[in-house]
């Protein structure tokens, strides 16, 4: 058995898209028809070398998606054939198998525990989540990473208590979701920073107080301005030395900064370490430490009784022999969200 897949052969280069065949089954693994995938930064990441060379190539990509469970391997409990699943790449429930080697014309192509570019996947069955078989495909997605994840570093990372001020750098695919976890976790002013006005113009949808243009603003001043002082909480989305830096300028004496855009490898920060004996913080963000099968039903539950409606967070659809088009104009900041349905 074949299914198309976009396949990353080497690094800065556009995928290449063509027939892999799938491996049988073994221990842990779950095979799943995926109807849609979400491009996420991370993907990104990947294809630009963000985190340094890659040792695993030529590999499959993708993390997040929605799609129906088709077959079972050994041992397998927590899934079962015909379940809806949001496929995620942070652990869930069940077992953590080897990762599936597929074929690509005679030679071993890899892949994690979950990978989504393509019709047919083998997955880890830690990495899925059962859902409501009338869960819409597309929310899926977003259940996967973006609100999972910004909902977690909202309240996992940063902490945030009511009333607290946040302002989060980079209002695109987890920011974006940040901003939402941050409105739901009643901060207050809750000031989104882009360089996109379409994703500041998002952004207030979804509970921004104030918004902020970085590309034609001094940010930070402006966001001085709008709080008087300084913020109890940033979050930087964008990786860059230089925003991580003026972020954790406007970080409170006693608040919190996280950063949850990777930095590339071969870049640093210059920082002094005074700060962080007076109570300020600089951390990272691992997935907004979330548990998604405690709390992907916890949000779907949230949008059944109308806290929030998600579907307007996506902004482009394609198909996958559209993917390298759809990395390009994410590159450009064109795009919020684009689904890949399959």
């Amino acid at each position: 058995m074949k299914t198309l897949a976009a396949i990353l052969v080497e690094q800065k280069k556009p995928l290449i898209l063509d027939e892999v065949g799938i491996p049988p089954l073994r221990f842990g693994q779950v095979l799943v028809e995926i109807a849609a995938t979400r491009i996420c930064g991370s993907q990104l990441g990947e294809i630009e070398g963000v985190k340094g060379p890659d040792r695993w190539l030529p590999h499959l990509l993708g993390h997040e998606g929605g799609g129906t469970v088709l077959e079972v391997g050994p041992e397998v409990t927590h899934v079962k054939p015909g379940d809806r699943v949001v496929m995620h790449w942070r652990p869930g429930l069940g077992l953590q198998p080897k990762p599936a080697v597929y074929d690509w014309n005679g030679k071993a192509t890899n892949a994690g525990p979950i990978t989504t570019f393509q019709r047919l996947s083998v997955v880890a069955e830690n990495r899925l989540t059962v859902v409501p078989a009338d869960t819409d495909f597309e929310l899926c997605c977003l259940l996967a990473d973006t609100l999972t994840t910004g909902f977690g570093t909202i309240t996992n990372d940063a902490r945030v208590r009511i009333g607290e001020s946040v302002v989060i750098i980079g209002c695109g695919g987890i920011g974006l979701g940040a901003v939402l976890g941050a409105s739901l976790a009643g901060a207050c002013p809750v000031i989104a920073v882009d360089i996109v006005d379409h994703k500041l113009d998002k952004a207030k949808q979804y509970g921004a107080t104030h918004t902020i243009n970085s590309k034609t603003t001094d940010f930070r001043a402006a966001a001085e301005e709008i709080l008087k002082g300084k913020a109890d909480v940033v979050i930087d989305g964008t990786g860059n030395p230089s925003v991580l830096q003026e972020a954790l300028a406007l970080t409170a004496p006693k608040g919190r900064c996280v950063g949850i855009g990777v930095m590339p490898y071969d870049r640093t920060i210059s920082i002094n370490t005074l700060q962080f004996h007076f109570g300020k913080e600089l951390t990272g963000s691992e997935g907004g430490s979330s548990q998604p099968a405690i709390d992907i039903p916890r949000q779907l539950r949230m949008i059944q009784h109308g806290r929030f409606d998600p579907k307007g967070m996506v902004s482009h659809r394609l198909k996958l022999e559209e993917v390298n088009d759809g990395i390009a104009r994410m590159r450009s900041g064109e795009t919020i969200h684009s689904i890949i349905h399959l």
